[in-house]
């Protein structure tokens, strides 16, 4: 079993910038990607971005360029550094661990950027 939390977001004005952590624990050894992901309301889940145990990554169009993920293995960390956020990028936020064929989700954090 796998537990994920996420932490740090907030409410920044449009320019600003928010760092988001995700913090795994238990059965960690196996994961090979963690993502994050973020559901506006109304809308549906969509990805953000996602690194790999081996530190590859990869985003969504929409956020390329403005946000970054990177991983602290030693503190079995996640975070999502997010630079220019726009109004649009308003939502929960959620990271994701995959592990084989599981999935764990933690339970979101809200973000909201005021214009």
């Amino acid at each position: 079993q796998v537990q994920v939390v996420e932490s740090g977001g907030g409410l920044v004005q449009a320019g600003g910038s928010l760092r988001l952590s995700c913090a795994a624990s238990g059965s960690i050894s196996r994961i090979n990607v963690m993502g994050w992901y973020r559901q506006a309301p109304g809308k549906q889940r969509e990805l953000v971005g996602t690194i790999t145990s081996g530190g590859s990554t990869n985003y969504a169009d929409s956020v390329k360029g403005r946000f970054t993920i990177s991983r602290d293995n030693a503190k079995n960390t996640v975070y999502l550094q997010m630079n220019n956020l726009k109004p649009e990028d308003t939502a929960v936020y959620y990271c994701k661990a995959s592990r084989a064929v599981f999935t764990y989700w933690g339970q979101g954090t809200q973000v909201t950027v005021s214009s």
